[in-house]
């Protein structure tokens, strides 16, 4: 049993090592814009640019995050060398200089187009900053993601209940439209901003252990505890008002599974053993509970809705890759070879269906009749580097150290 599952992890590492390859030369070579600078803001699934097509903050935040994290992983000079072209470009146009923040978009040639301050796009460029200072040691990344952490906590935070607020006009007023996208329940507190807040925080942690920021991500998991995750169902509540009221039923299955695998890596990341354990704990129920938005084939459904017993047949490709993560991560906790066996079948699920093995990259997913999801982008808004290439390094990393 020990040479078979050996035998697994060996093979599984160097199939995603080289798909790690596969993904960031893929976005190293056909998303950068050079006529307008920057990164191309609309890719399709024939890797046609729209050269118009605005640019959006959270790609370019999770483009100067993978080639950052990837140049950590490998110490390849062409991923830094991506890396600081996208932070130029953070830097030179989504940063807010007057208001702080950063714009949700800007037009193709860099100008503020969506100038709200939505709080899931900052994150991520906390996120991003962090990891880009852990790579090339530019003080200035590092100060840009204190001051927009601090900038968070003062004009976001909910002191008084805790939480995080959605989103703000260009200078932190209140806005009625408070959603990511039009799929989103437009309430204030939201199960997904607060995961990527956390993650956020965490990789500010790891460059500035400031003792504020530890008790930040120590209410973060709370709130987890406390609200998002529901002990009933082993589901993740996504949407809240203000008093931590929840507002939907909906089942998210892969923001379950990336939850177990993220909380724990915040617990480990602050040093709390309590936290880490509770979280151990908590993380195999939830898994349990995703398994039953697997399909035969390995795949996981995108969503379901309990009200109407309704399973929204998708596959998205960032579901995927949370599930590689989180039932590895399963399997390490729990020592149960079905847990890594599900890991396994879901990238062999990956390697059929969502690879485009011709032009590269994933395709943003399948629907439930098998077939490709059409008119959807391969780089865009919401399509990024992030999800595929942080599961190929995350599990990478974690078979090594096995």
């Amino acid at each position: 049993m020990l040479t078979d599952t050996s035998t697994k992890l060996d093979i599984l590492k160097t199939e995603l090592s080289d798909e790690l390859n596969n993904i960031m030369r893929f976005w190293a070579d056909i998303t950068p814009d050079e006529v307008n600078s920057g990164f191309y803001g609309k890719i399709d699934n024939d890797n046609q640019a729209t050269a118009n097509a605005p640019k959006g903050s959270v790609l370019n935040a999770r483009i100067l995050w993978s080639f950052a994290a990837a140049y950590n992983h490998t110490g390849d000079e062409n991923y830094l060398n991506v890396a600081t072209r996208a932070y130029e470009y953070i830097n030179a146009h989504f940063i807010d200089a007057e208001q702080g923040g950063v714009y949700w978009s800007v037009d193709y040639k860099g100008n503020a187009l969506d100038t709200k301050k939505q709080v899931y796009a900052i994150a991520f460029t906390i996120y991003a900053l962090s990891e880009f200072y852990s790579a090339s040691g530019i003080m200035a990344a590092k100060q840009k993601a204190v001051d927009l952490y601090r900038l968070l906590v003062e004009k976001s935070y909910d002191h008084v209940k805790t939480g995080y607020f959605e989103a703000f006009t260009k200078n932190w007023q209140p806005i009625d439209d408070l959603r990511l996208s039009a799929k989103d329940a437009n309430e204030k507190k939201t199960m997904n901003t607060h995961l990527h807040v956390l993650e956020g925080y965490i990789n500010l942690f790891r460059i500035w252990p400031d003792q504020g920021l530890k008790q930040q991500i120590e209410t973060l998991l709370n709130n987890f505890f406390d609200h998002f995750i529901d002990q009933q169902t082993n589901h993740l509540s996504l949407f809240f008002d203000e008093d931590w009221k929840s507002k939907s039923d909906l089942i998210s299955y892969g923001h379950d599974i990336e939850a177990t695998w993220l909380l724990l890596e915040a617990a480990e990341a602050i040093g709390d053993a309590y936290m880490i354990e509770k979280i151990k704990q908590i993380s195999i129920p939830i898994a349990n509970a995703t398994i039953k938005g697997l399909d035969t084939d390995g795949g996981l459904w995108y969503e379901y809705e309990p009200a109407e017993d309704h399973l929204i047949k998708e596959k998205h490709w960032w579901v995927q890759a949370e599930a590689m993560v989180g039932f590895f991560n399963t399997w390490q906790i729990a020592g149960d070879e079905k847990y890594l066996d599900i890991a396994i079948k879901n990238w062999d699920f990956v390697k059929h269906k969502i690879l485009d093995k011709t032009k590269g990259e994933w395709f943003w997913g399948i629907e439930g009749d098998g077939g490709l999801m059409e008119n959807q982008d391969k780089a865009g808004l919401w399509k990024c580097p992030y999800h595929n290439s942080r599961a190929c390094m995350e599990i990478i990393k974690r078979i090594t150290k096995l």
